[in-house]
C-alpha cells in the first residue's frame, strides 16, 4: 500500500498510522485513492470506543500531525465526536465510533472497484 502513494503523502500516512496506533484506535482501514478521486491520494478509517476516545484519538492525532509539519490540517466533527474527518490535503482521516462507522460503511464506499483495500494488523 505505501510504496504504491505518492512520496508526499507517504510522510504524513506514516505519521498518522504511528499516531492512531499510540492512541489505540481500533480497526484501522487504509484504502488507497490515488487517481480515483481528486480529493486525495489515501484514506484512512479508524474508530474509537467512545465518543471520548474518538475525541482523544483525534487531539492526539492533529497534534501529530502539526509536530510533523502537516499543521494546516482541517478538521470536522471534533465537538460530537461521532465522526471526525481530518484532512490534510493527500491524506483524508475518518475516525468514527463504531456503530456510526457500520452505518456509514465508507470502507465498502470507497474500496468497490478502487483498488486493494490493506488492514494495518494490531498486536
Amino acid at each position: 500500500m505505501i510504496a504504491s502513494l505518492p512520496a508526499t503523502t507517504v510522510e504524513a500516512y506514516k505519521t498518522a498510522i504511528t499516531s492512531l496506533e499510540d492512541a489505540k484506535a481500533e480497526d484501522i482501514i487504509t484504502i488507497n485513492i490515488t487517481g480515483k478521486s481528486s480529493i486525495g491520494d489515501a484514506m484512512i478509517v479508524a474508530s474509537g470506543r467512545s465518543h471520548r476516545h474518538v475525541g482523544a484519538i483525534a487531539d492526539r492525532l492533529l497534534r501529530d500531525l502539526k509536530d510533523a509539519g502537516y499543521g494546516s490540517a482541517s478538521i470536522e466533527g471534533l465537538p460530537h465526536c461521532d465522526w471526525v474527518l481530518v484532512d490534510t490535503g493527500d491524506l483524508i482521516i475518518h475516525l468514527f465510533r463504531p456503530e456510526v462507522r457500520e452505518f456509514y460503511n465508507l470502507e465498502k464506499m470507497w474500496s468497490a472497484d478502487q483498488g486493494p483495500e490493506v488492514t494495518i494488523a494490531r498486536a
